[in-house]
């Protein structure tokens, strides 16, 4: 007779209720069954020692290896026995192993890229900003912790302009900013938590609800629905979980209730069909990437007003559906895959073998390479973070932008990669020549045409677009460019040969892609547009219209890709680049803009936008050289001088080599000389600033990265301190 182990990492098997029934329905299918636990075991004799379940009571028994294991139990407790059950695994076929927590499986569906469009978009929280981030985004959010059980700690918050609401166990609580701050941050460093967009499903009386997918392999090894049921949660609480008191009902009158008869009819079907596809498609998986079976979960899906399926959670041995008859049907599919497992046991070890990961066709996966004379790493950055909501991705890492690193992102590249985002710099002509020769993109955005490295190219615009240009010559000709139809610059690219598609971005001229109403908010930019005939909000936690135009590079790249509005807005919550935009908030409520990575003449007066749209008081502009600008140089400094004038900065420090042409140019357009001030000594220039900062001023520092403005920022935080 085969042997059916029961692993737990329970010794007891009176404390596990579940074991009497598979202890039960084993013997009633003609198979052995023993319950043990790791320390049961002994790894030298092959023996166990551990309990049958005899004439109503457990009794202990030393019985041979089993020839299957059924694995249950905690996997964080049975890991303190690893060294135990990966022996074990060595000999005999176990029927499942845990596919992780909600981040791991959420990351496994993105890798595995059928199912990506499924998933909610969801993060990691580090901190309480997180949140505030989120809800600008999405206005009402989901917190919960990354392990949680049984719908233990999840709090849904939403805000009516004032207050933040919080509800949590059929409770709201209303919190000010910093209340809210005050709450969640201790928590946050306690455990991990992750956050998400809430997705309305409701009844026709208003009540939550969502759909368990409960899923098992049978005796033939076959993938089956278990059952699909509905979770109802109770008044005032989105929780529907039944252990918050939430309630639940069968499939067919639930969904004749709440659907017409044809809509009930196909979501049924919907439903088994997604549950039975993505418990195939997880096990495929399983056994590609980590040489394992799985043989139960339970999916916890939503369905939003567009009937649109959304992947709340998947669970790794789901609980009994609540159903009498249920129960048993769950323990039958468990014994009898079981008896199946241990019967082919060889037969399942090569098909898992057979399982290969796919090799890279590099000509079948978006290869985006971005370039253009600002903007080039914001972009890189945002497109990466939306991709990363359903794709694995190789990204250039920071400012590598040669044609040097890409040979090495070359060499990094492998079969695991779904897409590649690139950044391609270029400093002189036939660079971006060979950045295509190392790896050819089918996808190509030219963020702008700018004044950087002018002075590399006789002081002509028309050099410049001339060298960008060789990323549309150099890419696949039958791909997609995105093109800026704002910059007047940008018309100099040739684009004529193309025979691609080619779409626009802008905000002030007609574009494929053009964002509108753009607003500054207490921490980021939001803006407007519309997609699919649909209106949208879109919000990016970077200050700066600039950065919008970035944005807007990011979200047609990832629309074209099919990505969507829910992944996007996710994705625009990204990791900002270093010393890019960023934001300090010192002692004496002075604010420090530290925009210090490179400078040229449009990324200077775009940050001065910001220092004049951010500043509660004092603006003080402190800028350091811009580098290549060569017979251009004074003639663009008096430019950003001019425009320092026109934006009411109240004071500007310059530093370095023939910076003072900026403040002379202010001067020239009517400003105060005596609120000028220039430095070729950076530690007079900061004993300068640390005798006229007031309280509330704002600081914007900017300059070529030759120039070490950086150095100032450091000053200034050790000096003042961050709050």
């Amino acid at each position: 007779m085969t042997l059916i182990g029961m692993l737990h990492h329970r010794k007891d098997p009176r404390t596990v209720i579940k074991s009497y029934a598979y202890a039960i329905v084993a013997k009633a299918e003609g198979a052995d069954f023993v319950y043990f636990s790791p320390g049961c075991v002994n790894l030298v004799t092959k023996r166990i020692h551990g309990y049958v379940y005899e004439k109503g009571e457990w009794k202990e028994q030393t019985v041979p290896f089993p020839d299957v294991i059924y694995n249950t139990g905690s996997p964080e407790k049975l890991a303190k026995a690893k060294s135990v059950i990966q022996k074990l695994k060595e000999t005999i076929p176990f029927t499942t192993h845990s596919i992780g927590n909600k981040w791991n499986v959420a990351e496994r569906l993105k890798e595995g890229k059928e199912f990506a469009s499924y998933l909610i978009p969801t993060k990691t929280i580090k901190s309480s900003n997180d949140i505030f981030h989120f809800m600008n985004a999405f206005s009402n959010v989901i917190v919960k912790p990354i392990d949680g059980r049984k719908g233990q700690g999840i709090y849904f918050i939403q805000t009516d302009g004032s207050e933040y609401v919080v509800n949590k166990d059929s409770t709201d609580i209303r919190y000010s900013q910093a209340q809210l701050s005050s709450f969640f941050d201790p928590l946050f460093k306690k455990n991990t938590f992750i956050i998400q967009p809430y997705i309305c499903s409701k009844t026709k009386a208003g009540l939550a609800y969502d759909f368990r997918l409960h899923v098992q392999k049978d005796g033939d090894g076959k993938w089956v629905v278990t059952t699909i049921y509905p979770r109802v949660a109770p008044e005032g609480t989105i929780v529907t979980n039944i252990n918050n008191g939430g309630y639940t009902n069968y499939l067919a009158p639930f969904l004749k209730q709440e659907f017409s008869k044809e809509e009930a009819f196909n979501i049924k079907r919907k439903l088994e069909h997604f549950s039975l596809s993505l418990a195939r498609h997880l096990d495929d998986l399983q056994m590609r990437e980590y040489q394992e079976v799985i043989d139960e979960i339970g999916v916890d899906v939503g369905l939003d007003q567009d009937q649109k399926i959304w992947i709340y959670e998947v669970n790794w041995r789901p609980g009994c559906p609540p159903a009498f008859y249920l129960e048993m049907d769950v323990v039958k599919n468990g014994i009898h895959y079981a008896l199946y497992l241990a019967k082919n046991k060889d037969k399942i070890k090569k098909e898992i073998q057979q399982k290969k990961k796919k090799e890279l066709d590099i000509n079948k996966i978006p290869i985006v390479a971005i370039t253009g004379s600002a903007g080039k790493t914001t972009t890189k950055a945002f497109v990466s973070s939306i991709f990363k909501t359903r794709m694995n991705i190789f990204e250039s890492k920071d400012y590598w932008n040669t044609t040097e690193h890409t040979k090495k992102h070359r060499d990094a590249i492998d079969s695991t990669h779904e897409a590649i985002v690139l950044e391609y710099g270029m400093a002189y002509p036939g660079v971006i020549t060979e950045h295509c020769e190392i790896i050819q993109p089918n996808m190509s955005i030219v963020t702008n045409i700018g004044m950087a490295h002018i002075g590399n190219f006789d002081g002509d615009i028309r050099g410049i677009a001339h060298a960008k240009s060789e990323l549309i010559h150099g890419m696949k000709q039958n791909g997609v460019l995105f093109i800026n139809a704002d910059d007047d610059n940008s018309r100099y690219l040739e684009t004529e040969e193309f025979q691609g598609k080619i779409i626009t971005t802008g905000i002030k001229k007609n574009a494929d892609y053009r964002a509108y109403d753009v607003a500054y908010t207490e921490s980021g930019m939001t803006f407007k547009m519309v997609l699919h005939n649909d209106e949208h909000q879109f919000f990016i936690p970077i200050f700066g219209e600039h950065h919008v135009y970035n944005a807007l590079n990011a979200i047609a790249t990832a629309d074209y890709l099919g990505f969507s509005p829910l992944e996007i807005k996710s994705g625009l919550l990204f990791r900002k680049p270093p010393r890019r935009m960023t934001i300090y908030h010192l002692k004496d409520s002075i604010t420090m803009i530290d925009d210090t990575v490179h400078s040229h003449p449009q990324a200077v007066m775009a940050a001065i936008d910001v220092l004049k749209n951010i500043a509660p008081a004092r603006k003080i502009a402190i800028l350091g050289q811009m580098r290549e600008l060569g017979d251009l140089r004074d003639a663009q400094y008096q430019k950003v001088g001019e425009y320092l004038a026109e934006q009411n900065v109240d004071l500007i420090i310059t530093y370095g080599y023939r910076a003072d042409a900026i403040g002379a140019g202010a001067i020239a357009a009517s400003f105060p000389e005596e609120a000028v001030k220039h430095f070729l000594d950076k530690d007079k220039m900061h004993e300068y600033v640390q005798e006229i900062l007031q309280e509330k001023d704002t600081i914007l520092i900017k300059g070529a990265s030759k120039t070490n403005m950086f150095d100032t920022v450091a000053f200034l935080d050790n000096i003042y301190g961050l709050k």
